[in-house]
């Protein structure tokens, strides 16, 4: 059975006991004014009938939206929702795994001080460079020549903070 029908015989038949509902609610209460509602026993057990049928409501009301589901949302459409959202996972998941791969490529030729200073600052944005100096235990000296080269190449860009200067990887990575 398609789902739109099944939407429709679902909303109809939830409609029906729910106007059936209603209606002995309707009678419940009148008969509860009629008794005057002392705490006899007829009493509590129109009470609690009158519990029971606004608990049979709620049911309905849970069965009536799901037959608004079926009949609103085919089988088609929660597919392409569903395809969309594996594609968008995958998507950034090939994002990351192609930069991953851009960057280890880019680690090949250097050599291991090069090496060590540039995953410190793809692991840390905005590292200063004295806190790159004790994550690489290299020289000022030496951390300072291997960013100038890597300024030049392009692979970083620095940016003043009071003595230091903070390093970024540039965007490609």
């Amino acid at each position: 059975m398609e789902t739109k029908k099944l939407g429709f015989l679902i909303m109809g038949m939830t409609a029906l006991f729910g106007f059936v509902m209603f209606s002995y609610m309707g009678q419940l209460n009148m008969q509860g004014q009629q008794l005057n509602c002392n705490p006899t026993q007829e009493c509590r057990q129109v009470n609690s009938m009158l519990g029971l049928s606004h608990a049979a409501v709620g049911f309905l009301s849970f069965i009536f939206a799901l037959g608004f589901y079926l009949l609103f949302f085919n089988k088609s459409d929660r597919e392409t929702l569903i395809e969309n959202g594996r594609l968008e996972k995958n998507r950034s998941s090939e994002e990351n795994k192609s930069a991953d791969d851009k960057f280890s490529l880019l680690l090949r030729p250097l050599d291991e001080n090069e090496r060590k200073v540039l995953m410190s600052i793809k692991e840390q944005k905005g590292i200063t460079q004295s806190t790159l100096r004790y994550r690489a235990d290299l020289s000022k000296a030496k951390i300072s020549q291997i960013l100038m080269d890597f300024e030049k190449k392009n692979l970083i860009e620095r940016k003043a903070k009071g003595k230091t200067y903070e390093v970024f990887l540039v965007d490609n990575f």
